[in-house]
């Protein structure tokens, strides 16, 4: 697995990852169609992040082929972590999140890393294995989330 920029992305594989309805279930923020036009907002505003932060989500790849995007992305004094995978690719969550925590660890600037989870998903063993604690519940963008953090350092 590798991770690069999502500007190495075609906007239609985006698209056509984003638009998967099964993505939906689990994504409260992930209203309205996705065209090209969003896809190229998206991508802006991840960039936006990098430019920013020097940090920020990123494409992830296994064997080459495009099978997400995932990465840090600064929310106040916290680096949130977030996973989208394609539908195809969700038995790669584990080894995909231990090999971003990875970096998280070797990085100064994060400390911790938080996770916002919707209330639908409810199995939650993964981060209690990897240590992650519950701190409450948050709205984020008019949607309520569980939030966990792990330390990092």
């Amino acid at each position: 697995m590798s991770f690069t920029r999502l500007t190495g992305i075609a906007l239609d594989e985006i698209v056509t990852h984003m638009s998967d309805p099964r993505l939906a279930a689990h994504m409260p923020l992930l209203t309205g169609p996705w065209d090209r036009d969003a896809a190229a907002s998206f991508v802006a505003a991840k960039e936006a992040c990098w430019r920013r932060d020097g940090l920020g989500h990123w494409a992830i790849l296994a064997d080459g082929r495009y099978v997400g995007w995932g990465g840090f992305q600064r929310e106040g004094a916290d680096w949130d972590y977030g996973l989208v995978l394609r539908p195809e690719a969700f038995g790669l969550g584990a080894p995909i999140t231990r090999k971003a925590l990875a970096f998280a660890r070797a990085d100064a600037r994060i400390p911790h890393v938080t996770f916002l989870l919707p209330p639908s998903r409810r199995k939650l063993g993964a981060l209690g294995r990897l240590g992650a604690q519950l701190v409450g519940e948050v709205d984020y963008d008019g949607a309520r989330f569980r939030k966990f953090r792990l330390e990092t350092a």
